[in-house]
């Protein structure tokens, strides 16, 4: 966790609740949330989850009248009571909408543990028990006492904030027709602004009662808030399931029968920088050296600093100018009435000539001669990757006994850049296939060894690695990228996935006939579809690429919580 934004305009409660922007597409990635999204979630498992949520609420009363009783000021003492209120009325209407439906809750007060787990800590926590093991000797004042108001509701408003999150999601992806929607009532009720209400009358007196804590004190409520989130997110994937569902995805098709096959591409999809203007940035760094080292007079080896950024320079925005002025001549092409893979295919040939002439220059212009492989290494240290990246691959490494297999296709100029970012300890890289740099005893000649420069011989690249995975038995193929370069193995591939799409990408879908659901929507369309025993069928060449915001969607999509 970073440090606190504890003065932004949205307070600390909302400041704790940006940093829980994982977690809530965790919670709403599993098994439970996207089966009742698509009304057909069986309703034994319903039941039990609003039995361990009545639970929850129970708990969540007891806390209140434990933070009203640590409030030493009237109007909040006033505020805490009338939660406290709508926190039973919930528990009524919980049990209304229930009998409503024809169904009865469990009798009993059992807990399955991961409800066990919320409870006892929020209790613990509002109680005070935690805290003072936190700050033993620190409460004897009734002043002090007040903080511990604080710190539960750090405990508390973080389920109500993801209820309110995970129904309007589900909420959005309605029909306005859908009256048929079996829990589509309960969804309402989560989703109105009288439960809103709450949510934020709970943050606003988090953010109230936290103006006067010091910044241990912050820190403490960040954890607090951060541990009862994750506890929440524990509970949704807890939940149990008794029937099929197309998440994690590799439950469904990872194992020793089985495998999924992710293949991903590198700039500007894992990482968050252009590799080749990493890399020229380094020569021109590692040329500014050189010229110090030998005074102010450049070696007739040394190209001239300056000049180096020009030719740097002059390379780029000319690539850049002739890129655009190819992707312009693609869009003259006649829009097609329906998907149509080999027309793009072939207008795509026509990046294939840019993208090999840009090389060549790369190669004849020196620019990358005379990096040493510590360069490269030091490069790789430095590049910086998208959020949740790094992550989702070093997850795939700890899977045990599932078929998963990683590789990353790249037109970047050092597959050496790549494998050394993603290595670290003993951690393994995913198969790289990209272009080269060569060497000479551990100095870059400046040429690149070429192998994949265009859509084309990225898709043949693909097309190779599907072929020898399904040597190994049946596969499930993955692709995840975000540029044009990516397009034709994306439509490939069984599922496509597609991070923040691009402009380019999104002209060209209009124009070849291929179209952008958001992959949470589409799961649910999926679960909608599953029958009895059958498994989800996933198809290359549909024509539908899955678009998402972050790698977390796509952790939580094939790997779960």
């Amino acid at each position: 966790m970073g440090g606190l934004a504890i003065r932004d305009e949205g307070g600390i409660a909302q400041s704790l609740w940006n940093k829980s922007t994982n977690e809530s597409i965790f919670a709403i990635y599993t098994p439970y949330m996207l089966s009742l999204a698509s009304g057909k979630l069986d309703s034994g498992s319903f039941l039990h989850c609003i039995f361990q949520d009545l639970r929850f609420l129970e708990a969540s009363a007891e806390a209140f009248e434990m933070a009203e009783e640590f409030s030493d000021d009237d109007d909040d003492k006033t505020v805490i009571r009338k939660i406290r209120k709508r926190v039973l009325k919930k528990m009524a209407m919980f049990r209304s909408i229930v009998h409503e439906w024809g169904f009865e809750l469990p009798a009993g007060n059992i807990s399955d543990r991961a409800m066990i787990k919320c409870t006892d800590f929020l209790l613990a926590t509002a109680s005070g028990k935690s805290v003072r093991e936190k700050f033993p000797g620190k409460f004897a004042t009734p002043f002090e006492k007040t903080k511990l108001s604080a710190y539960a509701l750090a405990a508390m408003a973080p389920s109500m904030r993801i209820q309110s999150f995970l129904s309007k999601e589900i909420q959005a992806i309605l029909e306005p027709d859908e009256n048929i929607h079996l829990y589509r009532k309960w969804i309402n009720s989560l989703a109105s602004k009288k439960f809103e209400d709450s949510a934020f009358q709970i943050e606003e007196l988090l953010d109230k009662l936290t103006v006067c804590l010091t910044g241990e004190e912050l820190q403490f409520v960040e954890t607090i808030y951060h541990k009862a989130m994750k506890l929440q997110v524990d509970f949704f994937s807890a939940q149990p399931i008794i029937q099929n569902t197309v998440v994690p995805l590799y439950q469904a098709h990872g194992s020793n029968e089985s495998n999924v096959l992710i293949c991903s591409g590198f700039d500007m999809t894992c990482s968050a920088v252009d590799s080749g203007a990493l890399l020229a940035d380094v020569a021109i760094i590692k040329s500014s050296k050189t010229v110090k080292s030998n005074g102010d007079e450049p070696n007739d080896d040394v190209t001239s600093l300056d000049n180096l950024r020009d030719i740097w320079s002059g390379l780029h925005g000319q690539y850049v100018a002739e890129y655009e002025k190819c992707i312009d001549n693609i869009m003259l092409s006649e829009k097609v009435t329906k998907f149509d893979f080999e027309s793009l295919c072939e207008a795509l040939e026509q990046l294939s000539d840019l993208e090999k002439m840009g090389n060549l220059r790369v190669d004849n212009s020196g620019v990358l001669k005379g990096l040493h492989m510590d360069d490269i290494k030091w490069a790789a240290e430095h590049l910086i990757f998208q959020d949740g990246c790094l992550e989702f691959f070093r997850e795939i490494e700890k899977q045990e006994n599932v078929g998963i297999d990683a590789h990353i296709l790249s037109y970047c100029w050092s597959g050496d850049l790549i494998r050394s970012a993603f290595n670290s300890g003993d951690s393994k890289c995913p198969n790289v296939y990209s272009n080269e740099l060569l060497f000479t005893e551990s100095i870059s000649t400046g040429e690149i060894l070429k192998k994949v420069q265009s859509p084309i011989e990225k898709l043949q690249t693909f097309n190779r690695i599907c072929k020898n995975s399904n040597n190994n038995g049946p596969s499930l193929s993955v692709y995840i990228g975000g540029s044009v370069e990516d397009l034709l193995c994306l439509l490939k591939a069984d599922i496509g996935i597609v991070i923040s799409p691009s402009a380019n990408i999104k002209k060209l879908g209009g124009l070849f006939g291929f179209s952008f659901v958001p992959l949470f929507s589409g799961l649910v369309k999926k679960q909608r579809e599953l029958t009895k025993g059958s498994s989800p069928c996933w198809k290359g060449l549909s024509g539908t690429l899955y678009t998402v915001s972050s790698w977390a969607e796509i952790h939580a999509f094939i790997l779960g919580v």
